[in-house]
Order: C-alpha cells, then sequence, then structure tokens
C-alpha cells in the first residue's frame, strides 16, 4: 500500500447504512427546532425518539389549556440541562433524567381529566452523520 491510500476495511464493503439523517427523514427521530435547544443552553443538534415525540405532541393537546409543543419540548430541554448541569462526572456521553408531561386519554380526551406523567428518559452525546456531537433522547430501553 502506498502512502496516502486509505485504509481497508477488516470486514469489506458497507453492506447497507442506516444515517441519523435517514432516522429524522423516515420519523424514526424527531429534530428539535435548534433555536429552541440553543435559548436552552444546548449547543449541539437534538433528537428524540418517535416514542418520547409521542409525549411531547400526544395529538390532543388542544383538549389541555396550557400546552403546546414548543412549551413542551422547552420542559424536556430544561430538565436535560439541568441533569447535566447537576451530574458529577463533567465528560458524560449519557444522561438520565426525569420530565413531567400532562397527559390525557386519546379515547376520552373530551371528558378526561389531564393527568401527570413522570418520564424517565436518557440523553446520549454520540457522533452525528459526519462524526459531529449530537444529543438523542430515547427511553431507557431504546437504542
Amino acid at each position: 500500500m502506498s502512502q496516502g491510500e486509505p485504509l481497508a476495511s477488516p470486514f469489506g464493503d458497507v453492506i447497507f447504512a442506516y444515517t441519523r439523517a435517514d432516522a429524522i427523514r423516515d420519523g424514526t427521530l424527531v429534530e428539535i427546532p435548534a433555536d429552541l435547544c440553543r435559548e436552552a443552553g444546548i449547543v449541539v443538534p437534538v433528537a428524540v425518539t418517535a416514542s418520547v415525540w409521542n409525549l411531547i405532541d400526544p395529538g390532543n393537546l388542544e383538549t389541555m389549556p396550557g400546552q403546546s409543543v414548543n412549551g413542551r419540548i422547552w420542559d424536556l430541554l430544561w430538565m436535560l440541562t439541568c441533569a447535566v448541569r447537576s451530574t458529577r462526572e463533567r465528560h458524560r456521553s449519557v444522561v438520565a433524567f426525569q420530565c413531567d408531561f400532562l397527559m390525557c386519554s386519546q379515547a376520552f380526551s373530551r371528558t378526561a381529566i389531564p393527568e401527570q406523567k413522570t418520564a424517565t428518559l436518557r440523553a446520549v452525546c454520540g457522533p452525528g452523520d459526519q462524526g459531529e456531537p449530537v444529543i438523542t433522547i430515547m427511553f431507557p430501553w431504546e437504542d
């Protein structure tokens, strides 16, 4: 091998790759607006899994006065920021935290009383598609 040639992978050619951009495009991940992230003190891109997004936008927010998607995103980002700041290990790539959400049953959304649901979540900071730092917020059992 001459100098300057890239090393060959010991595993051979890539057969299939599923990128973060693919996951955002197909809805497996939902990207959080960068302006909300910056407002909360987070300077890297943030996405949530589709199941976490269902807590943020359960589809019946109009039945819960005072609730909005942006407000619920802000609550999520604020709780993440507080958890990161309170951790003693400054260079952790995974942080567990909790966030409360008002939820109503979809079936009886007009008559149901909203109930508080505490979600235990996990934020993972890792490499994006180009190796840049990104954060993904998910439930503890998700990858």
